[in-house]
């Protein structure tokens, strides 16, 4: 079945590294955790096992992070990522739930339209107006089964959701409790029950966490890569599964497009040039990592579709001016300058200056 699906879910996906991490794994485990905070540490930077298993990093970054938290979540506090889009949120996110309850799918995806019963419960409401409120027609919130089973709840940007929405979770976080007054009765957290959240830091259409709710948090920010060599291995790695997973060619992901790629997108966040020399505009994208994924993903498939398989400066040229430009008038400006100050006059870079020069116009 795993085969059939298009993103199998983490404990999926690595369940062959979870399995051989969990054999080897004799530290002391919180209640409910599958693995030793030392394991799911090791889960997500990677390491090679005593037998010789390698496991892969899921997160390449600051690894004092991912130790703060893990250990967030060994206590009765929760933990929110906090961070600009395209730094890892989620996927740190799911991975730690894979690792740590062996399950990642006690999701709700905040939006502006979450409502609160997405977070406490809901009713089936034929039974409820059949038989009256019972345990049989209530229809738990995925926080409210995390709480009885002691696993984590992931909740997908926070402040998306509306404020009064978000308030119904301090309780939960608090009393570690979900009161359901039609029936009279209440949920008390199993132990090793805890809540992710993930919030952006940078987006617009947010609501602000009030100060009792961001008090029972502890909050993460996860950065942007530090080094344009960080952000390359990022990219490399994610292009190469995401091309396995769509049966596309290892081969395809080229080292010096992504190299490429990856330059023009920090160059364009600092606002300056790596070196140092040259000021440049920003656009009003984020061209975060994952964005620059998404480029190098599309390249990749146009070149194994409509190439010769292997990824050319023309294969990146398009996902790239549509990653920069998101207002037309403006961001052009931007990427038409950046394209004739300093792309152009780049040593080796001319066959790539041609191919965006030709879609811009």
């Amino acid at each position: 079945m795993t085969e059939t699906v298009l993103r199998p879910h983490a404990e999926q996906a690595y369940a062959d590294e979870l399995a051989a991490l969990a054999a080897q794994d004799e530290r002391e485990r919180p209640p409910s955790w599958r693995l030793s905070p030392w394991a799911v540490l090791h889960y997500l930077m990677g390491t090679t096992l005593a037998d010789g298993t390698v496991i892969t990093p899921k997160y390449i970054g600051p690894r004092r992070l991912i130790e703060v938290a893990i250990a967030t979540l060994a206590t009765d506090r929760a933990l929110l990522l906090l961070g600009v889009p395209g730094t890892a949120k989620t996927w740190v996110s799911e991975h730690l739930a894979a690792a740590i309850s062996g399950d990642s799918t006690l999701l709700v995806q905040g939006t502006a339209g979450t409502a609160e019963e997405a977070i406490r419960y809901g009713w089936n409401y034929a039974r409820l107006i059949a038989e009256g409120p019972s345990e049989q027609a209530l229809v738990p919130s995925p926080v409210l089964r995390a709480m009885r089973d002691g696993r984590l709840a992931r909740i997908e940007e926070l402040t998306r959701i509306p404020a009064d929405v978000q308030d119904s979770l301090i309780t939960v976080l608090s009393e570690k409790t979900l009161p359901i007054p039609e029936l009279g009765s209440e949920t008390q957290a199993v132990r090793g029950f805890n809540v992710i959240a993930t919030a952006n830091n940078r987006d617009k259409g947010v609501n602000d966490l009030s100060s009792a709710l961001r008090r029972r948090f502890n909050t993460v920010v996860l950065p942007l890569p530090d080094t344009a060599e960080a952000e390359v291995e990022i990219v490399t790695r994610r292009v190469t599964d995401l091309g396995a997973s769509l049966s596309l060619p290892a081969e395809g992901a080229g080292l010096a497009e992504i190299r490429r790629v990856v330059t023009v997108f920090r160059e364009l966040r600092a606002g300056r040039t790596e070196d140092g020399r040259i000021a440049v505009k920003s656009p009003s994208g984020t061209l975060s990592t994952a964005e620059a994924i998404s480029v190098l993903t599309g390249g990749v498939a146009l070149a194994a579709h409509f190439g010769d398989g292997v990824l050319r400066p023309h294969d990146v040229a398009a996902g790239i001016l549509g990653a920069v430009v998101k207002d037309p008038a403006a961001d052009t400006a931007v990427w038409t300058e950046y394209l004739e100050t300093v792309i152009r006059e780049r040593d080796g870079w001319s066959d790539f200056y041609r191919a965006c020069r030709e879609l811009t116009g």
